[in-house]
């Protein structure tokens, strides 16, 4: 982007960006928005009793915020107690994370597919006070566990009714709530204390891919910068609407998808789950969608695979519209003319199947932010191809989390875009990136050791990550410093790299790179059933057979498609062996994060003995 294109970003958001002027902390941003839209639509969710969809509007959310803050106060808790959250995306959510916040205490968000342990550590290690969870059965696990919680002084409970024998430390929400509906606590909650931008407004669990996850400890101030610093290059606007569906017990679905709709007064509709994404993405018909990389993918699988199942010139369409949509972008981009052939061609590819991938979606969509891992260049050409502005970016929890991003104006999807306004960027030893700003994390809660470790003296924070930065600040993402195999044979390979080109094939639903100090890369991988049911047979293999995944025949040809995508790899980074299985790998399992990252050192651990067999088949 030109400094005149730049100056016409900001300068067209530059109301929105007034509006939020002087806001130092997230209390500051919500009561701002209350006072500036209070009839506006804030949130909308999905009412299982009435079976119909509900709106609040800001001026109904302030209410509701301060019935939870007095609930809170007459609890007994100060400024500085922990207050973790454990329910699904929603109004319940926000409430009592607004509410203590208002009130200098600090929510830890927490995600339900976490297991019990884990649950149980984070709360013995964050101190919490307060637990907000929505059944009694989750609880019951989590006390099984038999963790020490000397801390807890309250588990609130919103949509179980409670044994008549419960303890007193569980309360159903109503009861809870309804504690602070007297006068003398009304009274007290008249003026919440005043916060200082320093003070932490969460302390947000990394998601623990290997060991114990870390608290990583983000103030008002860390927030709030980033807020203002997206809005300079991201246009929410207050007629758009989001659809929330990632955990906010993820720092990237906080800012982008809760945290910057308050600032820009855009509504925020709650998807009911996962598995009825595709439904409710017809019904709420988003403008702006925050999601993974895995959503995306799972998209561009089923439109692929339809069109293959239609036949020839169905493939032939879906071919068309990503060679000539992805034309046509790139002219955008240039700021030139696209070919006449091209603008000719898409007259009818528009209206043919374009715009049937945009309905996908709801037909609305203007913006898909992807975040958390590497889109593949594959799945983004074709997004972009049919009009969707797929936006990626580069970010982690300790950072509040965005880094860097692209921009619809400046977009280029093989890197992750330029830095933020404020934040600085630079290579350290082995390319890493290293990041310094006013959004970098105070700290690890209780670990000063590990602080130490990732922030220098001056602050500038490690990244893990490895990048090249070009002349004009856009940066590439390389690899992970942490994750490099290296052979046996002293070859050093990044295993996301090859695993993201493995998954360009439709066959690979799931893949591990593994190979650490042994003489070659093996694979192993969780097949997509339909493209094996599909696609096998041509390769004389009976799907069917007990061994169907096991034969010599299988493992060749499905070796075959991983050295095809690998083709551009150095040598000894093309793997030799190969592993399938039909299971998913699944976070229930312990085999991902909730944020659908693979644990690896997990997986090698599950399947240690199958890894040492191709090995061993090997010598």
């Amino acid at each position: 982007m030109t400094d005149t294109q730049s100056a016409g970003v900001r300068k067209s958001l530059l109301p929105a960006l007034a509006q939020m002027s002087g806001v130092q902390t997230l209390p500051d941003l919500f009561e701002r928005r209350i006072v500036l839209t209070p009839n506006g639509e804030a949130y909308r969710q999905f009412d299982e009793a009435s079976g119909q969809w509900r709106s609040f509007t800001w001026r109904q959310m302030g209410d509701l915020v301060a019935r939870w803050r007095r609930a809170l106060m007459a609890q007994g808790l100060q400024a500085g107690d922990r207050v973790a959250i454990l329910v699904p995306n929603g109004v319940d959510h926000v409430c009592m994370d607004l509410a203590a916040l208002s009130l200098g205490m600090v929510p830890v968000p927490l995600h339900s597919v976490n297991n019990p342990g884990s649950i149980a550590y984070i709360l013995q290690d964050s101190g919490s006070a307060v637990l907000l969870l929505d059944t009694l059965d989750l609880w019951q696990a989590i006390a099984a566990t038999g963790e020490s919680l000397p801390a807890l002084q309250k588990v609130v409970v919103t949509s179980s009714s409670l044994p008549a024998d419960a303890p007193a430390l569980l309360a159903p929400l109503p009861v809870w709530l309804a504690a602070g509906d007297t006068p003398v606590a009304q009274a007290a909650g008249v003026r919440p204390p005043v916060i200082h931008p320093d003070a932490l407004a969460a302390i947000v669990y990394t998601s623990g891919t290997t060991g114990h996850p870390k608290g990583v400890m983000l103030s008002h101030g860390n927030v709030v910068s980033n807020l203002m610093a997206v809005l300079e290059g991201f246009d929410v606007k207050p007629n758009d609407v989001l659809l929330s569906f990632l955990p906010l017990s993820h720092t990237f679905e906080r800012t982008v998808g809760y945290y910057l709709p308050i600032a820009a007064g855009a509504c925020v509709a709650y998807a009911r789950s996962v598995a009825l994404l595709q439904e409710d993405l017809h019904i709420v018909k988003p403008t702006v969608l925050v999601s993974v990389p895995r959503i995306y993918e799972r998209i561009y699988a089923k439109v692929r695979e339809a069109a293959h199942n239609s036949g020839a010139l169905s493939l032939a369409l879906i071919h068309a519209v990503e060679r000539v949509g992805w034309n046509l972008f790139t002219a955008a981009q240039q700021k030139r003319s696209a070919g006449v052939l091209d603008r000719l061609a898409w007259l009818v590819l528009e209206p043919l199947v374009a715009r049937k991938v945009r309905d996908i979606f709801g037909g609305r969509l203007r913006v898909a932010v992807a975040g958390g891992a590497p889109l593949g260049d594959n799945v983004a050409r074709f997004f972009l191809g049919v009009g969707i502005h797929v936006l990626q970016g580069y970010g982690m929890t300790e950072t509040s989390p965005i880094v860097c991003y692209n921009t619809p104006d400046d977009n280029d999807p093989a890197s992750v875009g330029k830095a933020l306004p404020g934040v600085k960027v630079r290579l350290g030893e082995n390319d890493e990136l290293m990041v310094q700003g006013p959004n970098v994390m105070l700290g690890y809660w209780n670990r000063e050791a590990d602080t130490k470790r990732v922030l220098t003296d001056d602050r500038w924070l490690h990244t893990g990550d490895q990048a090249r930065i070009n002349d004009e600040g856009r940066i590439y993402i390389t690899g992970r410093i942490k994750d490099i195999i290296v052979t046996s044979t002293g070859e050093k390979i990044s295993p996301s790299d090859l695993e993201l080109a493995i998954m360009a094939d439709s066959l690979f639903s799931q893949v591990l790179v593994v190979g650490e100090q042994r003489p070659f890369l093996s694979i192993l991988a969780v097949i997509d059933e339909k493209t094996f049911q599909r696609e096998a047979p041509q390769a004389g293999i009976d799907v069917n057979a007990p061994d169907a995944l096991t034969s010599e025949a299988t493992l060749n040809w499905a070796l075959a498609r991983i050295t095809h995508r690998v083709r551009n790899f150095p040598h000894y980074a093309t793997p030799k062996k190969v592993w399938l299985t039909r299971e998913p790998w699944t976070i229930d399992a312990g085999l991902m994060t909730p944020t659908l990252k693979l644990k690896r050192p997990a997986l090698e651990k599950r399947f240690a003995a199958d890894i040492e067999q191709l090995y061993v088949r090997r010598a």
